[in-house]
């Protein structure tokens, strides 16, 4: 949308008409020119910074993924590491309910052997 120039009334007079009415249509086509290469330039420009935007949202999501796959790894190691530590626990666990499930019933016997001889010997 060019931008009519205008000139006063006394550079009309000076000039003629016809030279300033292709002064004024110069400086509309100068106008133009202007405006359709600065259009190109923001264009261009616009172009290079979205190379260089998308370009660095690559190096910073290779980045992440870097970071979460080392994450990743340190989580499995540790969950690996708790779940030996939990079998090792559970495994004493065991181990301690046996011993005190057989001195259990090690006394239990002992005490029913008690009563039936005691209800024995009374006969």
């Amino acid at each position: 949308m060019p931008v009519t120039a205008k000139l006063s009334l006394k550079f009309y007079e000076k000039l003629g008409e016809d030279i300033a009415n292709e002064l004024v249509e110069w400086f509309n086509s100068l106008d133009t020119t202007y405006r359709s290469d600065l259009r190109e330039l923001n264009e261009l420009n616009f172009a290079r910074f979205d190379a260089k935007l998308e370009q660095r949202l690559a190096e910073l999501e290779g980045r992440f993924e870097g970071r979460f796959a080392q994450q990743d790894a340190r989580i499995t190691i540790l969950e690996a590491r708790l779940l030996g530590r939990m079998e090792a626990m559970q495994g004493g666990l065991k181990a301690d309910l046996l011993r005190w499930m057989f001195a259990f019933w090690t006394g239990t016997m002992i005490a029913l052997a008690g009563v039936l001889f005691a209800v024995l010997q009374a006969r």
